[in-house]
């Protein structure tokens, strides 16, 4: 496939990377635009300080031991001439040990700067492809780690449904969940902006009751009260109630029955009438109340009944209930009242959710709770759990793996080149320094058997 043209670094979406594997340059597919690339620091190692001062200890011990095998081989070299033939022996070793530690010090030091300060080919090895390396890291991890079937089999394997339903039967689990939960609830009603949300009420009741015909409605409200005559219990409710506010209104009722009294009738005579009038409205209330069949009550049910009817039937009475009906939907309260249902609303959610012991946080626990006990019974659900997340880790991974590719190798070229080769070399420098030593023993071991059969042959 032809590589597209390449436009300015600040702006590849086509981003050219090296295969080290193979050595060859080959397009990344795009995945988001990619910012002006800035150098980020590194979090610091843990246990640095101590790490550089074993690195330190490590080379010293390697350099120490390729300076002893220098001053040997220079004192053998120059005693061989005259002594034994054993010298011989130990000038051989001294010289392959000094040739294996000086190629094990050159390529050590080779992979984190140049030998020397030489800018010697193939040296410098970290600094010079930290961006390759990177390259190669983020599509090792792609093909090995990042792959839809590797992790839809771990997470079959690790049994998610069992372990969470383990988790949710313990006692502090179902708080935990609910408290989350309610808090989650309360951030999600946070992040809503309270205009939309008001404005979308108000739409919602203004409209629901434009739809309604307010006059049938009420009628066909008011016929289900006095079917069966339940309407009579709310009569002599009503009538009791009147008794009651006749009683514990009695003065009052008397000053206002004076001051509307003719001045010349006395008073005696105000107390007289005002007196049998109370007696009288106080005996029919309860004539009314103890006789189910008294006459009242059958005046009532009829004009009820009409009542029902007209307002289902009759189109001046339609009419007049939609008339208040727009003058109730035009009023300012409609809105302030619509205002106040989403106010009051998130503010009783927040009260609930800080509340260990409301009612909203207590629910949610017992919930919780239930869907755990369920849960750990529950082989098939379990099974169903298992399943989908399985599935969707997969579908995550085969979708977004070459994007997580692409986050480290974005990473890994913000990253200063000089810092990430001092961090490498404390992590890998003191094993890197056993292998000087390591070099340095075994060239003179194999400088040691070269000479025996050299010997050996002459």
């Amino acid at each position: 496939m032809p590589r597209p043209p390449a436009p300015s670094p600040s702006t590849w979406p086509w981003k050219p990377w090296v295969d080290v594997a193979v050595g060859v340059p080959r397009p990344r597919r795009p995945s988001w635009p990619v910012a002006p690339v800035t150098a980020v620091s590194i979090p610091k190692l843990a246990n640095e300080e101590a790490r550089r001062e074993a690195l330190a200890s490590m080379r010293r011990r390697a350099s120490g031991l390729l300076l002893a095998m220098t001053v040997v081989f220079v004192v053998a070299r120059i005693a061989e001439e005259d002594g034994a033939t054993w010298i011989g022996y130990v000038r051989a070793t001294a010289e392959a040990a000094m040739v294996g530690g000086l190629a094990d010090w050159f390529a050590v030091t080779a992979l984190f700067r140049h030998p020397l300060g030489v800018p010697i080919p193939h040296t410098a090895v970290i600094p010079s492809r930290k961006d390759q390396i990177g390259a190669s890291l983020g599509q090792f991890l792609q093909a090995n780690f990042l792959s839809g079937p590797v992790v839809s089999e771990r997470v079959l394997a690790a049994r998610p449904g069992a372990r969470f339903a383990e988790w949710l039967t313990r006692p502090a689990s179902a708080e935990t969940v609910a408290r989350h939960l309610a808090d989650g609830l309360v951030a999600a009603t946070g992040a809503m902006r309270d205009e939309e949300v008001q404005s979308a009420i108000e739409d919602l009741v203004v409209t629901r009751l434009r739809a309604t015909p307010v006059a049938p409605v009420a009628g066909r409200l008011l016929g289900s009260l006095t079917e069966g005559g339940r309407h009579r219990e709310v009569v002599d409710a009503a009538l009791r109630g009147f008794d009651k506010y006749l009683v514990e209104q009695h003065d009052e009722l008397r000053s206002r029955f004076d001051r509307e009294s003719p001045w010349w009738v006395p008073d005696r005579v105000d107390d007289r009438v005002f007196e049998r009038l109370i007696a009288g409205l106080r005996g029919f209330i309860a004539d009314v109340v103890g006789d189910p069949a008294h006459e009242i009550r059958g005046h009532l049910d009829q004009r009820l009944a009409d009542l029902v009817d007209r307002l289902q039937q009759d189109p001046e009475l339609i009419a007049r209930g939609e008339a208040f009906k727009e003058e109730l939907l035009a009023h300012p309260q409609l809105r302030a009242w619509t205002a106040s249902v989403w106010t009051d609303a998130k503010a009783t959610l927040a009260a609930q959710a800080a509340d260990p012991s409301s009612t909203l946080r207590q629910r949610l626990e017992v919930a919780v709770a239930s869907f755990g006990e369920r849960l750990a019974v529950d082989d098939a659900l379990q099974a169903k759990i298992d399943s989908g997340l399985s599935r969707f880790g997969g579908y995550v991974l085969d979708e977004y793996a070459e994007t997580l590719s692409d986050i480290i190798l974005s990473t890994v070229e913000r990253w200063d080149p000089g810092v990430v080769t001092g961090q490498l070399e404390l992590l890998l420098g003191r094993d890197l320094q056993f292998i000087r030593i390591n070099g340095t023993v075994v060239g003179g071991l194999i400088g040691l058997l070269l000479h025996v059969v050299s010997q050996a042959i002459g």
